[in-house]
Protein backbone atom coordinates (compact mmCIF):
# COMPACT_ATOMS: atom_id res chain seq x y z
CA UNK A 1 0.00 0.00 0.00
CA UNK A 2 1.34 3.44 -1.00
CA UNK A 3 0.62 6.46 1.18
CA UNK A 4 -0.06 9.90 -0.26
CA UNK A 5 2.30 12.74 0.70
CA UNK A 6 0.30 14.08 3.69
CA UNK A 7 -0.01 10.69 5.39
CA UNK A 8 3.57 9.75 4.51
CA UNK A 9 4.75 12.98 6.17
CA UNK A 10 2.94 12.14 9.42
CA UNK A 11 4.25 8.57 9.38
CA UNK A 12 7.80 9.88 8.84
CA UNK A 13 7.35 12.27 11.75
CA UNK A 14 6.20 9.40 13.96
CA UNK A 15 9.21 7.30 12.96
CA UNK A 16 11.59 10.15 13.80
CA UNK A 17 9.80 10.65 17.10
CA UNK A 18 10.20 6.95 17.96
CA UNK A 19 13.87 7.05 17.05
CA UNK A 20 14.50 10.20 19.10
CA UNK A 21 12.57 8.85 22.08
CA UNK A 22 14.42 5.53 22.25
CA UNK A 23 17.78 7.22 21.73
CA UNK A 24 17.05 9.72 24.51
CA UNK A 25 15.86 7.13 27.03
CA UNK A 26 18.96 5.01 26.43
CA UNK A 27 21.58 7.76 26.45
CA UNK A 28 20.21 9.45 29.58
CA UNK A 29 20.28 6.18 31.54
CA UNK A 30 23.80 5.34 30.36
CA UNK A 31 25.07 8.87 30.97
CA UNK A 32 23.77 8.88 34.54
CA UNK A 33 25.29 5.44 35.18
CA UNK A 34 28.66 6.62 33.86
CA UNK A 35 28.46 9.61 36.23
CA UNK A 36 28.16 7.18 39.14
CA UNK A 37 24.45 7.45 39.96
CA UNK A 38 22.69 4.31 41.17
CA UNK A 39 19.65 2.55 39.71
CA UNK A 40 17.25 4.30 42.10
CA UNK A 41 18.35 7.75 40.93
CA UNK A 42 18.23 6.69 37.27
CA UNK A 43 14.76 5.22 37.72
CA UNK A 44 13.50 8.34 39.48
CA UNK A 45 14.76 10.49 36.62
CA UNK A 46 13.12 8.21 34.05
CA UNK A 47 9.83 8.44 35.98
CA UNK A 48 9.79 12.20 35.33
CA UNK A 49 8.93 11.39 31.73
CA UNK A 50 5.66 9.85 32.94
CA UNK A 51 4.94 12.98 35.02
CA UNK A 52 5.20 15.08 31.87
CA UNK A 53 2.97 12.66 29.96
CA UNK A 54 0.34 12.76 32.71
CA UNK A 55 0.28 16.56 32.86
CA UNK A 56 0.04 16.96 29.09
CA UNK A 57 -2.64 14.26 28.77
CA UNK A 58 -4.91 16.42 30.93
CA UNK A 59 -4.14 19.65 29.04
CA UNK A 60 -3.89 18.39 25.46
CA UNK A 61 -7.54 18.32 24.23
CA UNK A 62 -8.11 21.99 25.12
CA UNK A 63 -4.58 22.93 24.08
CA UNK A 64 -5.05 21.55 20.56
CA UNK A 65 -8.47 23.17 20.14
CA UNK A 66 -6.92 26.53 21.04
CA UNK A 67 -3.66 26.61 19.05
CA UNK A 68 -4.17 23.90 16.41
CA UNK A 69 -2.56 20.58 15.49
CA UNK A 70 0.19 21.88 13.22
CA UNK A 71 1.49 24.50 15.64
CA UNK A 72 1.27 22.03 18.54
CA UNK A 73 3.36 19.41 16.72
CA UNK A 74 5.91 21.93 15.44
CA UNK A 75 6.19 23.42 18.93
CA UNK A 76 6.70 19.98 20.46
CA UNK A 77 9.42 19.09 17.92
CA UNK A 78 11.19 22.42 18.52
CA UNK A 79 10.94 21.91 22.28
CA UNK A 80 12.35 18.39 21.97
CA UNK A 81 15.27 19.77 19.94
CA UNK A 82 16.12 22.43 22.52
CA UNK A 83 15.61 20.08 25.48
CA UNK A 84 17.99 17.51 24.01
CA UNK A 85 20.68 20.18 23.79
CA UNK A 86 19.88 21.40 27.31
CA UNK A 87 20.74 18.12 29.03
CA UNK A 88 24.52 18.20 28.43
CA UNK A 89 24.56 21.98 28.96
CA UNK A 90 22.84 21.84 32.38
CA UNK A 91 25.30 22.80 35.16
CA UNK A 92 23.64 20.43 37.67
CA UNK A 93 22.27 16.94 37.07
CA UNK A 94 19.29 17.79 39.29
CA UNK A 95 18.11 20.07 36.48
CA UNK A 96 17.60 16.92 34.41
CA UNK A 97 14.44 16.23 36.42
CA UNK A 98 12.42 19.26 35.22
CA UNK A 99 13.97 18.84 31.76
CA UNK A 100 12.75 15.23 31.69
CA UNK A 101 9.23 16.37 32.67
CA UNK A 102 9.18 18.85 29.79
CA UNK A 103 10.52 16.21 27.38
CA UNK A 104 7.77 13.84 28.49
CA UNK A 105 5.15 16.51 27.81
CA UNK A 106 6.58 17.14 24.33
CA UNK A 107 6.62 13.40 23.63
CA UNK A 108 2.96 13.08 24.62
CA UNK A 109 2.01 15.83 22.17
CA UNK A 110 3.88 14.11 19.35
CA UNK A 111 2.60 10.63 20.18
CA UNK A 112 -1.07 11.58 20.53
CA UNK A 113 -1.30 14.11 17.72
CA UNK A 114 0.54 11.98 15.15
CA UNK A 115 -2.06 9.24 15.68
CA UNK A 116 -4.94 11.72 15.66
CA UNK A 117 -3.70 13.61 12.60
CA UNK A 118 -3.11 10.42 10.62
CA UNK A 119 -6.58 9.08 11.47
CA UNK A 120 -8.16 12.36 10.38
CA UNK A 121 -6.44 12.11 6.96
CA UNK A 122 -7.29 8.44 6.39
CA UNK A 123 -10.44 7.13 4.67
CA UNK A 124 -12.26 4.31 6.42
CA UNK A 125 -11.51 1.73 3.72
CA UNK A 126 -7.76 1.86 4.34
CA UNK A 127 -7.69 2.89 8.00
CA UNK A 128 -6.30 -0.36 9.43
CA UNK A 129 -3.55 -0.62 6.78
CA UNK A 130 -2.56 3.01 7.36
CA UNK A 131 -2.37 2.52 11.12
CA UNK A 132 -0.36 -0.65 10.50
CA UNK A 133 2.22 1.38 8.54
CA UNK A 134 2.21 3.92 11.37
CA UNK A 135 2.81 1.26 14.03
CA UNK A 136 5.56 -0.38 11.95
CA UNK A 137 7.28 2.99 11.41
CA UNK A 138 7.07 3.82 15.11
CA UNK A 139 8.50 0.41 16.05
CA UNK A 140 11.30 0.86 13.50
CA UNK A 141 12.18 4.18 15.10
CA UNK A 142 12.22 2.60 18.57
CA UNK A 143 14.54 -0.13 17.31
CA UNK A 144 16.95 2.22 15.51
CA UNK A 145 17.48 4.68 18.36
CA UNK A 146 19.86 2.55 20.43
CA UNK A 147 21.71 1.49 17.26
CA UNK A 148 22.63 5.12 16.56
CA UNK A 149 24.36 5.25 19.93
CA UNK A 150 26.70 2.49 18.78
CA UNK A 151 27.99 4.98 16.17
CA UNK A 152 27.93 8.17 18.25
CA UNK A 153 28.92 6.69 21.61
CA UNK A 154 27.27 7.80 24.83
CA UNK A 155 29.82 10.34 26.06
CA UNK A 156 29.83 14.06 25.44
CA UNK A 157 27.42 16.27 23.51
CA UNK A 158 27.29 14.30 20.24
CA UNK A 159 24.48 11.81 21.05
CA UNK A 160 22.30 14.63 22.39
CA UNK A 161 23.05 16.76 19.33
CA UNK A 162 22.09 13.89 17.02
CA UNK A 163 18.83 13.41 18.92
CA UNK A 164 18.04 17.11 18.69
CA UNK A 165 18.89 17.19 14.99
CA UNK A 166 16.55 14.27 14.31
CA UNK A 167 13.69 16.03 16.08
CA UNK A 168 14.39 19.21 14.10
CA UNK A 169 14.49 17.19 10.86
CA UNK A 170 10.82 16.29 11.29
CA UNK A 171 9.68 19.92 11.39
CA UNK A 172 9.70 20.50 7.59
CA UNK A 173 7.40 17.47 7.11
CA UNK A 174 4.80 19.04 9.39
CA UNK A 175 5.18 22.62 8.10
CA UNK A 176 4.43 21.66 4.50
CA UNK A 177 1.15 23.23 3.41
CA UNK A 178 0.53 20.14 1.28
CA UNK A 179 -0.10 18.32 4.56
CA UNK A 180 -3.63 19.30 5.54
CA UNK A 181 -4.06 19.95 9.25
CA UNK A 182 -7.45 19.11 10.82
CA UNK A 183 -9.14 21.51 13.24
CA UNK A 184 -10.73 20.39 16.50
CA UNK A 185 -13.44 22.01 18.57
CA UNK A 186 -13.03 22.64 22.29
CA UNK A 187 -13.81 19.47 24.29
CA UNK A 188 -16.85 19.25 26.53
CA UNK A 189 -14.60 18.25 29.43
CA UNK A 190 -10.89 17.91 30.15
CA UNK A 191 -11.05 14.99 32.58
CA UNK A 192 -9.02 12.09 31.11
CA UNK A 193 -11.04 9.60 33.22
CA UNK A 194 -14.09 10.44 31.11
CA UNK A 195 -12.21 9.42 27.97
CA UNK A 196 -11.12 6.18 29.62
CA UNK A 197 -14.79 5.37 30.26
CA UNK A 198 -15.71 6.15 26.65
CA UNK A 199 -13.34 3.51 25.25
CA UNK A 200 -12.57 0.83 27.87
CA UNK A 201 -11.50 -1.76 25.30
CA UNK A 202 -9.00 0.61 23.70
CA UNK A 203 -7.62 1.42 27.14
CA UNK A 204 -7.39 -2.29 27.97
CA UNK A 205 -5.52 -2.99 24.73
CA UNK A 206 -3.06 -0.20 25.55
CA UNK A 207 -2.41 -1.53 29.06
CA UNK A 208 -1.96 -5.03 27.64
CA UNK A 209 0.46 -3.89 24.95
CA UNK A 210 2.57 -1.79 27.31
CA UNK A 211 2.61 -4.37 30.12
CA UNK A 212 3.56 -7.37 27.99
CA UNK A 213 5.97 -5.47 25.74
CA UNK A 214 7.94 -3.97 28.63
CA UNK A 215 7.91 -7.29 30.49
CA UNK A 216 9.22 -9.04 27.38
CA UNK A 217 11.99 -6.51 26.86
CA UNK A 218 12.95 -6.82 30.51
CA UNK A 219 12.78 -10.57 31.08
CA UNK A 220 12.70 -12.56 27.82
CA UNK A 221 16.47 -12.73 27.44
CA UNK A 222 16.90 -13.52 31.15
CA UNK A 223 14.27 -16.25 30.90
CA UNK A 224 16.11 -17.84 27.96
CA UNK A 225 19.43 -17.66 29.84
CA UNK A 226 17.80 -19.44 32.80
CA UNK A 227 16.83 -22.23 30.39
CA UNK A 228 20.44 -22.63 29.26
CA UNK A 229 20.86 -20.10 26.42
CA UNK A 230 24.01 -18.02 26.18
CA UNK A 231 23.69 -14.25 26.59
CA UNK A 232 24.32 -13.32 22.94
CA UNK A 233 21.72 -15.65 21.45
CA UNK A 234 19.22 -14.78 24.18
CA UNK A 235 19.46 -11.10 23.22
CA UNK A 236 18.75 -12.06 19.59
CA UNK A 237 15.35 -13.38 20.65
CA UNK A 238 14.20 -9.87 21.55
CA UNK A 239 15.45 -8.51 18.22
CA UNK A 240 13.61 -11.27 16.35
CA UNK A 241 10.40 -10.39 18.16
CA UNK A 242 10.84 -6.72 17.22
CA UNK A 243 11.36 -7.56 13.54
CA UNK A 244 8.14 -9.55 13.52
CA UNK A 245 6.33 -6.64 15.16
CA UNK A 246 7.41 -4.44 12.26
CA UNK A 247 7.09 -6.76 9.25
CA UNK A 248 3.73 -8.37 10.03
CA UNK A 249 1.76 -5.17 10.65
CA UNK A 250 0.92 -4.69 6.97
CA UNK A 251 -0.80 -8.07 6.46
CA UNK A 252 -2.61 -7.62 9.77
CA UNK A 253 -3.69 -4.14 8.65
CA UNK A 254 -5.01 -5.62 5.41
CA UNK A 255 -7.11 -8.07 7.43
CA UNK A 256 -8.36 -5.17 9.53
CA UNK A 257 -9.75 -3.51 6.39
CA UNK A 258 -11.47 -6.69 5.16
CA UNK A 259 -13.08 -8.25 8.25
CA UNK A 260 -14.72 -7.33 11.53
CA UNK A 261 -12.01 -5.59 13.55
CA UNK A 262 -13.30 -6.58 16.98
CA UNK A 263 -13.26 -10.26 15.99
CA UNK A 264 -9.78 -9.80 14.59
CA UNK A 265 -8.55 -8.28 17.87
CA UNK A 266 -10.00 -11.21 19.83
CA UNK A 267 -8.39 -13.68 17.42
CA UNK A 268 -5.00 -11.98 17.67
CA UNK A 269 -5.17 -12.03 21.48
CA UNK A 270 -6.16 -15.71 21.51
CA UNK A 271 -3.30 -16.69 19.18
CA UNK A 272 -0.89 -14.60 21.27
CA UNK A 273 -1.94 -16.47 24.43
CA UNK A 274 -1.67 -19.91 22.83
CA UNK A 275 1.68 -19.27 21.14
CA UNK A 276 3.14 -17.84 24.35
CA UNK A 277 2.42 -21.16 26.08
CA UNK A 278 4.57 -22.87 23.44
CA UNK A 279 7.66 -20.81 24.34
CA UNK A 280 9.07 -23.20 27.00
CA UNK A 281 8.80 -26.23 24.71
CA UNK A 282 10.45 -24.41 21.78
CA UNK A 283 13.19 -22.85 23.91
CA UNK A 284 14.15 -26.19 25.46
CA UNK A 285 13.51 -28.64 22.63
CA UNK A 286 13.66 -26.71 19.35
CA UNK A 287 15.96 -23.67 19.66
CA UNK A 288 15.72 -22.81 15.95
CA UNK A 289 11.93 -22.94 15.97
CA UNK A 290 11.73 -20.34 18.74
CA UNK A 291 13.02 -17.62 16.41
CA UNK A 292 10.19 -18.22 13.92
CA UNK A 293 7.73 -18.50 16.79
CA UNK A 294 8.75 -15.17 18.33
CA UNK A 295 8.77 -13.48 14.91
CA UNK A 296 5.14 -14.48 14.38
CA UNK A 297 4.15 -13.83 17.99
CA UNK A 298 5.63 -10.30 17.95
CA UNK A 299 3.63 -9.41 14.84
CA UNK A 300 0.36 -10.88 16.14
CA UNK A 301 0.65 -9.27 19.54
CA UNK A 302 1.51 -5.75 18.33
CA UNK A 303 -1.29 -6.18 15.79
CA UNK A 304 -3.77 -5.93 18.68
CA UNK A 305 -2.71 -2.34 19.28
CA UNK A 306 -2.63 -1.56 15.55
CA UNK A 307 -6.23 -2.70 15.02
CA UNK A 308 -7.40 -0.90 18.16
CA UNK A 309 -6.01 2.36 16.73
CA UNK A 310 -8.13 1.75 13.63
CA UNK A 311 -11.23 0.94 15.71
CA UNK A 312 -10.88 4.10 17.76
CA UNK A 313 -10.30 6.18 14.62
CA UNK A 314 -13.50 4.77 13.10
CA UNK A 315 -15.64 5.49 16.14
CA UNK A 316 -14.37 8.85 17.42
CA UNK A 317 -13.44 12.16 15.81
CA UNK A 318 -12.36 15.70 16.64
CA UNK A 319 -11.35 16.68 20.16
CA UNK A 320 -12.92 13.49 21.47
CA UNK A 321 -10.40 11.48 19.46
CA UNK A 322 -7.56 13.60 20.89
CA UNK A 323 -8.88 12.88 24.39
CA UNK A 324 -9.14 9.14 23.74
CA UNK A 325 -5.58 8.95 22.47
CA UNK A 326 -4.39 11.06 25.43
CA UNK A 327 -6.13 8.59 27.73
CA UNK A 328 -4.40 5.75 25.92
CA UNK A 329 -1.11 7.51 26.61
CA UNK A 330 -1.93 7.43 30.34
CA UNK A 331 -2.84 3.75 30.15
CA UNK A 332 0.45 3.05 28.38
CA UNK A 333 2.30 4.45 31.37
CA UNK A 334 0.23 2.35 33.76
CA UNK A 335 0.88 -0.81 31.75
CA UNK A 336 4.59 -0.12 31.48
CA UNK A 337 4.71 0.20 35.28
CA UNK A 338 2.64 -2.93 36.01
CA UNK A 339 4.13 -5.26 33.39
CA UNK A 340 7.71 -5.73 34.63
CA UNK A 341 6.54 -5.73 38.27
CA UNK A 342 3.96 -8.50 37.82
CA UNK A 343 6.14 -10.52 35.45
CA UNK A 344 9.02 -10.33 37.91
CA UNK A 345 6.77 -11.63 40.71
CA UNK A 346 5.53 -14.42 38.44
CA UNK A 347 9.12 -15.48 37.68
CA UNK A 348 9.89 -15.61 41.40
CA UNK A 349 6.95 -17.99 41.88
CA UNK A 350 7.58 -20.20 38.85
CA UNK A 351 10.44 -20.71 36.42
CA UNK A 352 8.05 -20.16 33.50
CA UNK A 353 6.28 -17.25 35.18
CA UNK A 354 6.87 -14.91 32.21
CA UNK A 355 4.98 -17.27 29.92
CA UNK A 356 2.04 -17.59 32.31
CA UNK A 357 1.93 -13.83 32.81
CA UNK A 358 1.80 -13.16 29.06
CA UNK A 359 -0.86 -15.82 28.41
CA UNK A 360 -3.02 -14.72 31.35
CA UNK A 361 -2.81 -11.04 30.34
CA UNK A 362 -3.98 -11.90 26.81
CA UNK A 363 -6.84 -14.04 28.12
CA UNK A 364 -8.01 -11.30 30.48
CA UNK A 365 -8.06 -8.93 27.53
CA UNK A 366 -10.20 -11.40 25.58
CA UNK A 367 -12.74 -11.40 28.43
CA UNK A 368 -12.79 -7.59 28.32
CA UNK A 369 -13.17 -7.61 24.53
CA UNK A 370 -16.17 -9.94 24.73
CA UNK A 371 -17.89 -7.85 27.39
CA UNK A 372 -16.99 -4.21 26.77
CA UNK A 373 -17.74 -1.70 24.05
CA UNK A 374 -14.85 -0.03 22.20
Amino acid sequence: MMLDLPRAAIVATAAIFGLTYSLTATVLALDLAQRGFDEGFIGANAAMHAVGVLAMAVLLPRWVARIGVRRSVVGALAAATLLMLAFPAAPFVWLWFPLRILLGAASEVLFVLSETWLNALTPEGSRARTMAIYTAALSTGFALGPLILSATGTAGVLPYAVGGALAAAAIPFVLSRRVEAPTFEAPLHGNPVQYVRLAPLAMGATVLNAAVETAGFTFLALYAIDLGWDQGRAAQLVSCMMVGAIVLQLPIGWLGDHMDRRRLVVGLAALSAVLALVWPWALQQHPFLIFALLFVWGGLFVGIYTIMLAIVGSRFAGSQLVGIYAGMGLMWGAGALLGPTLAGLALEINRHGLVYFVALACMLFIVLALRART
